[in-house]
């Protein structure tokens, strides 16, 4: 019973760490978004391929820089959070208008909408250890205009 009662609170713990992510996101706060993270954790953001793929303290906060710079609107609605064991998976609204170019896509001002869906993986300590995230790339392109 006593395990049982622990898992639950590590869930809810990192559930609430998914949370704080996002209300940083949010806040267009970087630091508060990676400082939630091991030293060591990575992240690979799928629709980039290998190049997607890096530290979570560096690159990590380096896409987000330059999507909150290129989106300064961007916000985010979490749909869904599910967790098993040390993994919890979020399915998120992402959406923001573009004023700077991003990723070569030259900015028309338009705006996208787009479902996300992050897998953060967490170490014992509850801290993010790896972090997934998808959504459909050309989906994300066509509404910018590209």
């Amino acid at each position: 019973m006593q395990t049982t009662q622990q898992e639950s609170i590590s869930e809810m713990t990192r559930k609430g760490a998914c949370l704080a992510f996002f209300t940083a996101y949010d806040d267009l706060d970087t630091a508060r978004m990676i400082g939630l993270a091991a030293p060591n954790a990575t992240v690979h953001f799928l629709p980039l391929g290998e190049g997607g793929l890096g530290t979570f303290w560096e690159f990590g906060k380096a896409v987000w820089d330059s999507l909150i710079d290129s989106f300064p609107d961007i916000s985010n609605t979490v749909d869904n959070l599910s967790a098993e064991g040390d993994t919890v998976t979020a399915n998120v609204t992402i959406g923001g208008t573009q004023t700077k170019e991003f990723l070569g896509i030259a900015s028309k001002g338009f705006r996208f909408d787009s479902d996300h869906i992050f897998v953060f993986r967490f170490n014992a300590a509850d801290q993010i250890q790896s972090l997934t995230i998808n959504w459909d790339a050309a989906s994300f392109a066509r509404q910018l205009g590209a």
